[in-house]
């Protein structure tokens, strides 16, 4: 099967394995972190519109393939680790997104979606996914994928388990819970679908669960 960019733009994959996801030394999970965060930042100070796309996507796929590798293909874990990962760099972004961006906390969920995809997303990945499927109560949407840069020049595994198991960009959930949560916003995100499966479109699910009060630090005595 080709490549998911060869596949939407006719281009050659040039040299990558991501499709194997079998490269890189053996690393800690920590470690990889550490670095990707590092690019994620660095990019976005060096570039306010865009990080560099073939950049993260180098090296997020070196990243994934290797935890792919720690954790023996068990994908559950994998996907865990993707989260958490993506959850401290959202605690970080943040800080980032309101210096570039001027913009102000968002007064409710529609207003925080729409900042989260027209600016958010445009800022720091030169992507714009769409918001849709609202929920009748208004405290849950999605982000329709039309694009995803961390899934450029990438297949999965065809062992028969990644294309059930495996949320390859499960980063992108971490770093919206991460980055909500620090204007006091706790959500759940999900993708319920990925045209890396073999789905029609990419798709994440995000639900509020509540509105935080700024918790105050515990009492010496």
């Amino acid at each position: 099967m080709a490549s998911n960019k060869a596949t939407r733009d006719g281009e050659k994959p040039k040299d990558l394995e991501v499709s194997t996801l079998t490269w890189a030394p053996a690393t800690p999970p920590v470690v990889l972190h550490r670095r990707w965060d590092r690019i994620i930042l660095t990019s976005n100070r060096t570039n306010v519109d865009k990080v560099n796309a073939e950049l993260v996507t180098l090296t997020y796929g070196t990243m994934v393939a290797q935890l792919c590798s720690d954790f023996n293909h068990k994908y559950g874990e994998v996907n865990q680790q993707l989260d958490k990962m993506g959850y401290n760099i959202g605690m970080r972004l943040i800080e980032d997104f309101f210096a570039k961006s001027g913009v102000q906390r968002c007064g409710n969920l529609r207003e925080t979606a729409e900042t989260i995809s027209k600016i958010g997303f445009k800022m720091f990945l030169n992507i714009t996914p769409t918001v849709s499927n609202w929920s009748a109560d208004n405290k849950s949407f999605s982000l329709i994928f039309d694009e995803n840069p961390l899934a450029d020049f990438v297949e999965l595994p065809n062992d028969g388990r990644a294309q059930d198991e495996l949320w390859f960009s499960n980063i992108f959930c971490g770093i919206l819970r991460g980055a909500l949560e620090m204007v006091q916003m706790q959500v759940e995100a999900h993708y319920v679908s990925d045209v890396l499966r073999g789905d029609d479109i990419t798709e994440m699910r995000i639900t509020l669960l509540r509105y935080m009060e700024d918790e105050m630090p515990p009492d010496d005595e």
